[in-house]
């Protein structure tokens, strides 16, 4: 073939996809779920994938009235990202094949980034746990990450922590000074190479490219309602239409009317007077008041929040089953408190379940000019690489794809910590 690769060309790209594993952090701690690409052509790229159940429990051995319908959520996963590195090199560039060499290394760099800042974004706007804290100290901060996952019943194991540089430099300061003798497998990585390992349960992980996140300016003003049926959200997982075709529902998601959204941005977190978290599987109250994001402002007194506001205050069955917060004193007029006061890097945390990447495929033909090689990661991500020269301008043309989706499958076992928050 004319625009077929050469040797030296297919060596490089096998030392490549070598560099792009490597490179591809992120996407080794969520969960991977690989599609029929010819369904998923056929369904808009989407498919709908379950949450976990949460079972109810009764007391004695009568049953005879605790039969019923157990709600299966679902949740829609796109295969919406394609992300691509164009070159071109003439025919003197040629003669020197680490140009391609180096550019390529480029390339796969970029993409592995691309695919990593996507797991991280996902988990850092969506993710619905917000832990506030001050000055970074060290193994205490990320203790109350733990803690706020024990609360809500969150599996113990594949839990994940992402940090900024300086945020996670900080804590190993303080590993670092955890022991005064040295010659321990603790402190001497901490001082040596700022480099933390697991703490709390958590599996942690240095970023340079995590997102910031401005303060909330949305004033100390705005209310909602936490009246009976005003706030109060009914999961179900289907709706029927008027023309009685039946859809699924995205339950992650909440539209909630409050005083005014004025100033307020997605991505900002805040508590609801008087709302506490509750366990997800006991139901029983932590006393600890539940954290909500903004997901989208929609108009002026309207938002998109996540998660809902399940209080099964009006009893549902759905709603016993998924209930996620306990109303202690309700109120027409409920203040909302936002909680990240000061700009910062949002570091995000998550369990690996919860979060999801799906991989795709593009169907580049092999016989139509361009040469093209393709190839598959251990986690199912592919990459493509096409070859095509100009003899008009002696320019051959190059370009790296890879085409992926991920998805946040269940907000509540994801959120961010922010420090040096007043």
């Amino acid at each position: 073939m004319a625009n077929g690769f050469s040797k030296e060309e297919r060596v490089a790209f096998e030392q490549l996809l070598e560099g792009f594993q490597d490179a591809l952090v992120m996407s080794r701690n969520v969960s991977i779920y690989n599609t029929d690409q010819t369904m998923m052509e056929r369904s808009n790229d989407t498919i709908w994938r379950p949450q976990p159940y949460i079972a109810v429990s009764y007391s004695g051995s009568n049953a005879t009235s605790n039969f019923k319908d157990v709600t299966q959520l679902a949740v829609p996963s796109t295969i919406s990202i394609q992300r691509h590195v164009p070159w071109v090199l003439n025919a003197k560039e040629l003669r020197d094949m680490l140009n391609e060499g180096r550019i390529s290394q480029s390339a796969e760099q970029r993409l592995a980034s691309d695919i990593n800042q996507s797991v991280v974004d996902v988990a850092a706007f969506q993710g619905s746990i917000f832990i506030k804290r001050g000055t970074a100290t060290g193994f205490d901060d990320v203790a109350a990450i733990e803690a706020a996952m024990n609360e809500r019943g969150i599996m113990f194991e594949d839990r994940k922590l992402v940090l900024s540089t300086r945020d996670y430099n900080a804590l190993a300061s303080d590993l670092s000074k955890a022991s005064r003798s040295f010659g321990n497998d603790i402190s001497d990585p901490a001082l040596r190479k700022s480099f933390l390992g697991e703490i709390a349960s958590f599996a942690t992980y240095k970023a340079d490219y995590l997102r910031r996140k401005t303060a909330a300016a949305g004033g100390g003003s705005i209310t909602i309602s936490t009246l009976d049926g005003a706030s109060n959200y009914n999961p179900k997982a289907t709706s029927t239409a008027v023309t009685l075709e039946v859809s699924n529902v995205d339950n992650r998601f909440q539209t909630v009317t409050v005083s005014s959204t004025t100033n307020v941005v997605a991505g900002d977190a805040f508590t609801i007077a008087n709302v506490n978290q509750v366990h997800m599987i006991t139901k029983e109250d932590t006393g600890i008041l539940k954290t909500f994001r903004v997901v989208e402002v929609v108009n002026g007194t309207t938002m998109v929040i996540t998660p809902p506001i399940i209080s099964n205050q009006v009893a549902n069955d759905a709603a016993a089953q998924y209930q996620n917060c306990v109303v202690t004193s309700k109120s027409g007029t409920a203040a909302l408190v936002f909680q990240n006061t000061v700009t910062g890097y949002m570091n995000p945390f998550w369990h690996k379940d919860s979060i999801e990447i799906l991989p795709g495929r593009l169907a580049v033909p092999a016989d139509a000019g361009a040469a093209v090689m393709r190839a598959t990661t251990d986690n199912g991500v592919e990459v493509v690489m096409q070859k095509q020269f100009d003899i008009n301008t002696q320019t051959t043309k190059y370009r790296l794809d890879t085409l992926y989706g991920v998805v946040n499958k269940q907000p509540e076992m994801s959120g961010i910590i922010m420090f040096n928050q007043t």
